[in-house]
């Protein structure tokens, strides 16, 4: 046995997070790879593995299409990279809106496959008894209320919501009920700024906010959004880097220096030893 003792870091979960509502905001930026979530581990208390990954890494339309496989795939990675920060993977379209039974089969196969500490739902009448029954039996849930990317196609595009009154109660009764069935935390997307405080004040648990006010207890954002690394970003995105341009500007003093022959040049290239 080594006589090395390994340094070891407490990694953040759920009961953290849930303890966190009304005190110092919580910090929270998608991850889809290990280097990646290794960067952002020391400045985040979640990562969240999103379905967003469909359509940042693989190029989809929308979320509708992300598999299982896929989100144990790069939860995996995540996982990898960050040390200290909770990692919560989201669950699919199309995994959790049936029957319970299957729901938590989904769940308990993603945090066993990968070892994240809670999974992502987007919650709704239809899935609010689920998020009970996942928590009774021992999977930390995380709600999503508001704007549903998974329900793009319903919806007709990614529209902003809770401006209209009936709309407004159902969404705040939604997260009500989220929270009452055991989720440690609601995301809150893309509703007026008004609804997202009247939100964060009516449920016990913290809330996530994007799109959504700076009164909610965090926030989140897509890293690769916050980073700049696309032309369009939503309107609730900050850029905090260009890193588009800084990617197009390597690759083209790359593709320079290769049509120049000025690389490789003496530092990166092997020479055989005299003799």
């Amino acid at each position: 046995m080594s006589s090395h003792r390994q340094e070891t870091v407490r990694r953040l979960a759920a009961p953290d997070i849930a303890a966190r509502k009304g005190k110092e905001p919580i910090v929270c930026l998608t991850a889809y790879t290990a280097p990646v979530a290794e960067l952002l581990d020391d400045h985040c208390d979640l990562l969240l593995v999103g379905d967003s990954v469909g359509m940042v890494v693989h190029g989809l339309p929308n979320t509708v299409g992300v598999t299982l496989e896929m989100m144990i795939l790069h939860g995996q990675a995540v996982m990898r990279g960050a040390r200290k920060a909770m990692v919560v993977v989201d669950l699919p379209f199309g995994s959790y809106e049936g029957a319970p039974e299957e729901a938590y089969a989904n769940a308990a196969r993603v945090m066993k496959e990968t070892g994240a500490g809670a999974v992502k739902v987007e919650a709704g009448p239809a899935v609010v008894g689920t998020i009970q029954y996942m928590v009774d039996r021992g999977i930390p849930v995380m709600g999503h209320v508001g704007l549903r990317p998974q329900a793009v196609l319903v919806d007709g595009g990614f529209k902003a919501k809770g401006k209209a009154g009936e709309e407004r109660r159902r969404i705040l009764e939604e997260a009500r009920a989220t929270a009452e069935a055991g989720a440690f935390a609601v995301v809150v997307e893309g509703v007026a700024e008004g609804l997202a405080r009247e939100i964060t004040e009516a449920i016990a648990v913290p809330t996530i906010g994007i799109g959504a006010s700076a009164g909610c207890d965090g926030q989140i954002l897509v890293t690769d959004d916050m980073l700049g690394l696309f032309d369009w970003t939503p309107k609730f995105v900050r850029r905090y880097a260009d890193l588009r341009g800084e990617i197009s500007r390597a690759a083209a003093g790359y593709a320079e220096d290769v049509r120049a022959r000025r690389f490789p040049g003496p530092a990166e290239i092997y020479f055989a030893k005299a003799g």
